[in-house]
């Protein structure tokens, strides 16, 4: 179970790398391609809502019918992606580039989060933060490695990522060989699947309730993160003047909090609640984001990163939290939750976008300060009871 989660959480690096390369190439294709900032959102957008809207119906259908080999076809298809987004020449083709990695992010997300769940030994928030860390540290080395790679040479140098996204599919097929022959051991010993998954005592409509705040809560920390992933370096250019290069290794830095702060909140939501994790997370970081515009060069370096660390323990707290609170149906809530953050994220990067040609950077960031007090409809999250009652089992 150790050899799955650490391959998922490989295959997730891959995965967010990908992802992350695609935002950190945004300065050169920019001047390269002429685009204004709306169009940098575009892209953002092609990317992220095409993951957001296939990721609920493939988690909802992996639910039913499991596919163990959809991890290696999806990795395939965001593969494809990289070798376009290399190959780009116009507008239109690094949409579509964008797109067909958002593709093969959406296959793997709600399947990968199962699968985690699945080889967790029934710690699930510890193994869903071990699952996303690798995700975000992915999401941190893309800037660095756009800087030593891709910087010196060129737009053509994306493809050099290629090589990771096949050496991922190789593991992905070893994972879904075990998922198959763990299918085929369920299917002759089905006595040795607990029957049972807990409930938490709520009425559907307090379910449901309970569901759109935490859509809130994710609107919030998504497009608050947005606006760093996509225009961080805009920001820290024209704000203080610094380099390109100079401008990536802080996003890098930001990146590496998020990591370092998605490891921790799946543990200590284990052991002091989901809840508390959420409220400390999101809300906690609004001190940050209030003083950020306001804030030097050194001062906005120390904040993004207390930001990072702070904010990025909350995905793991929401999403276990999400599970518990709808079970046997980890693929469906899975997806539907990554792919609600893919989608807020897209539209919130090209709405900032939008807003950054009309108003300013520097204004979209003083306008962005405020997003985490949303934080506050977590005092709104009821405390979920869990009662034993029969239903569908984590396949």
């Amino acid at each position: 179970m150790v050899a799955v989660l650490a391959a998922l959480t490989c295959s997730h690096l891959v995965n967010d790398l990908i992802q992350s390369v695609l935002v950190a190439i945004y300065p050169l294709v920019k001047d390269s391609f002429h685009l204004t900032f709306a169009q940098i959102g575009a892209i953002t957008l092609a990317n992220q809502v095409t993951a957001s809207l296939l990721q609920p119906f493939i988690g909802w259908y992996t639910d039913r019918r499991p596919l163990p080999y959809s991890l290696a076809a999806g990795m395939a298809v965001t593969l494809i992606g990289v070798v376009l987004l290399a190959t780009a020449t116009t507008f239109p083709s690094l949409l579509i580039a964008a797109a067909l990695i958002g593709v093969g992010s959406a296959v793997f997300h709600p399947e990968a989060s199962r699968l985690a769940r699945l080889a967790s030994g029934g710690r699930h928030g510890l193994a869903q933060s071990v699952f996303q860390v690798g995700g975000n540290l992915g999401s941190s080395l893309g800037p660095l490695l756009t800087v030593i790679i891709v910087m010196p040479r060129g737009q053509g140098a994306v493809g050099w990522f290629s090589a990771a996204a096949l050496v991922a599919m190789i593991i992905l097929l070893a994972v879904g060989r075990w998922y198959a022959q763990h299918r085929r051991d369920v299917a002759r010993f089905p006595a040795r699947v607990p029957s049972t998954a807990p409930e938490v005592g709520l009425s559907r409509a307090r379910v449901r309730a309970t569901l759109a705040l935490l859509g809130l809560l994710v609107l919030s920390k998504y497009v608050y993160l947005a606006s760093f992933t996509s225009y961080y370096t805009f920001y820290l250019i024209e704000h203080f003047g610094v380099s390109t290069r100079s401008a990536q290794l802080h996003l890098f830095a930001f990146l590496f909090a998020v990591a370092v702060g998605t490891i921790l909140g799946g543990p200590i939501g284990d052991r002091i609640g989901r809840k508390r994790v959420i409220w400390a997370s999101i809300l906690g970081v609004a001190p940050f984001s209030l003083a950020l515009p306001y804030a030097d060069l050194t001062v906005t370096a120390a904040l993004s990163l207390g930001i990072g660390l702070i904010l990025a323990s909350a995905f793991s707290a929401i999403l276990v939290y999400a599970q518990e609170l709808v079970p046997g149906k980890v693929g469906m809530i899975s997806g539907l939750f990554f792919g609600f953050a893919f989608g807020v994220a897209g539209i919130g990067a090209a709405a900032l976008g939008f807003l950054a040609d009309r108003i300013g950077i520097e204004s979209v960031y003083h306008l962005c300060s405020y997003l985490p007090l949303i934080g506050l409809v977590t005092s709104l999250l009821p405390e979920l009871e869990r009662r034993s009652a029969p239903t569908n089992v984590v396949r």
